[in-house]
């Protein structure tokens, strides 16, 4: 339960908090609800509607919308351009790990690229 208390060490840096630190398995436990978070910040209607109305894959829909080129995404997600033109294209359709990755690469969460 999120009732429990989290075991959490705060290091100092010139006498302000600077990092907290988490046992790896209380982390576990609550990156759910961090995920779940931040895919509840949803998706802007501009992106929805490109998606729904134009039916262009959400990808690129959110690419287009945050004003990055094909080419810098590719990049930042380690990936061909290629490929990524491919998935954008919708001639293939992207494994989960391609989309955490694009999701990632976009600071959004998978959930919000899954169609």
């Amino acid at each position: 339960m999120m009732n429990e208390l989290i075991e959490v060490q705060v290091i100092e840096q010139n006498g302000k908090p600077a990092f907290a630190v988490m046992p790896w398995d209380e982390y576990e436990r609550i990156r759910p609800l961090l995920e779940r978070d931040k895919a509840a910040r949803g998706i802007p209607q501009e992106v929805v509607e490109r998606h729904v109305l134009e039916d262009i894959p959400l990808v690129r829909a959110w690419r287009e919308y945050m004003g990055i080129s094909q080419s810098d995404l590719a990049t930042k997600a380690n990936m061909a351009q290629p490929a990524l033109s491919r998935i954008e294209r919708a001639e293939v359709t992207p494994r989960r790990d391609t989309l955490v990755t694009l999701a990632k690469a976009l600071g959004l969460a998978v959930e919000q690229l899954e169609e």
